[in-house]
């Protein structure tokens, strides 16, 4: 494999200013819930929307403040408070979808999907408002899933663009592509911002050289500081290989980055976990495997604890046969997140602050994928050792 260095152009971001956090107050009325109390280790298992067909499917994607978690139940956007689920509630028109970020406040943001024609919208949701808000036109291509912080900026992709709101309202924010993009490249995916509003999204690039008629293919994470500061785009170990890209996946509160590096041609799939610093002037560290396992992703990243979560997998002949949660302190192995049995599957999307993480499980011999939480996830996560990977422990 050729391994490049894709190099970070400007030195002005390094000095971005840490911005104060702005409170933004949500409408009269909402619902927030109360702060966590003392945790205590535990799998909790989350109930699904009622569905006419009895389809039963849960996915945590992020979790908020007290016991709050959001995500997607049988299609539909949804959230848990109190071991039960609610359906956000849409605008006409409007029903399939995920929530894949809130904040502290209890601001909802995710993607919804129009009936008539499959288009899809952004929409914020504010815990007890009557109905979410669309912040963008329906449309069938170049939307993307939104992220929000605690001072209330959203950012999305909207038709190929990366746009912020503040409080509902959109702003005049430049997202330029970094100084040293191809000819060719554009910005297909948003997978967080911070508290002090740096940006994180994923660049892809096409580009034909004019002089070999050959054509490159480039994959690769960039950051947009808070500030205006010129994006970074972050360095990676493989560039120019149309068959591996390296996807960013979450950003916390210091600006670390984590994400994976991922192979993928016919049958030869591979992922490799990744976490950059700043000032992102060196190629990612990878943290390993999971004991037993070949491959792994981390997913996202706490807002202020360092520690990062994802799956652990093994591919045979192309296909995901294996699939374990991980959680990582943020230094030393990999470890594994508990499961009912061994025939079953997990997969971690969300971290906090309080060590809860969220996910999904989907038992082998009935295939039902239910939505989960771990509690004072730290206190449960082991290193899998022997043939008994994936027990209890």
């Amino acid at each position: 494999m050729r391994t490049t260095l894709r190099t970070t152009t400007s030195t002005l971001a390094a000095a971005v200013a840490l911005a104060g956090l702005v409170t933004a107050a949500g409408p009269a009325g909402a619902a927030v819930p109360a702060a966590t109390p003392a945790c205590s280790p535990g799998l909790v298992t989350l109930p699904s929307l009622p569905d006419p067909g009895g389809w039963t499917y849960g996915s945590v994607r992020a979790l908020g403040s007290g016991d709050l978690a959001v995500g997607t139940s049988v299609g539909r956007p949804a959230y848990w408070t109190g071991g039960e689920v609610h359906a956000v509630p849409l605008p006409d028109g409007f029903r399939a979808g995920e929530v894949t970020a809130v904040n502290a406040k209890g601001l909802l943001v995710g993607t919804a999907r129009r009936t008539s024609d499959q288009a899809t919208a952004v929409f914020a949701y504010q815990l007890g408002a009557p109905v979410a808000r669309l912040l963008t036109e329906a449309s069938a291509t170049g939307t993307g899933a939104p992220y929000v912080n605690d001072a209330g900026r959203v950012v999305a992709l909207d038709r190929g663009a990366v746009k912020e709101w503040v409080n509902g309202t959109e702003v005049a924010r430049a997202f330029p592509l970094p100084a040293d993009a191809r000819p060719g490249t554009e910005i297909v995916s948003l997978s967080g911002v911070n508290r002090r509003g740096d940006v994180l999204g994923t660049a892809y690039s096409t580009y034909v050289d004019p002089e070999t008629d050959e054509l490159h293919r480039s994959r690769y994470p960039v950051v947009w500081p808070a500030g205006g500061y010129p994006p970074y785009s972050l360095p990676v170990w493989t560039d120019d290989d149309r068959t591996v890209g390296t996807v960013a996946t979450g950003i916390d509160n210091r600006g670390r980055v984590v994400g994976y590096e991922k192979e993928s041609y016919r049958d030869v799939q591979r992922r490799t976990p990744a976490v950059w610093k700043q000032p992102y002037d060196a190629p990612p560290a990878d943290p390993g495997r999971l004991a037993g396992e070949e491959q792994a992703a981390l997913e996202a990243i706490s807002p202020n604890t360092n520690v990062a979560v994802g799956t652990a997998s093994t591919f045979v002949d192309g296909y995901e046969n294996y699939a374990q949660a991980l959680y990582w302190p943020g230094s030393g192995p990999l470890l594994a997140l508990p499961r009912p049995g061994t025939d079953w599957r997990s997969w971690a999307h969300a971290v906090s602050d309080d060590d809860r993480v969220g996910g999904e499980m989907v038992d082998n011999s009935t295939l039902k994928v239910t939505a989960v939480i771990w509690t004072c996830a730290s206190k449960q996560a082991f290193l899998p050792g022997g043939p008994s990977k994936g027990s209890t422990g």
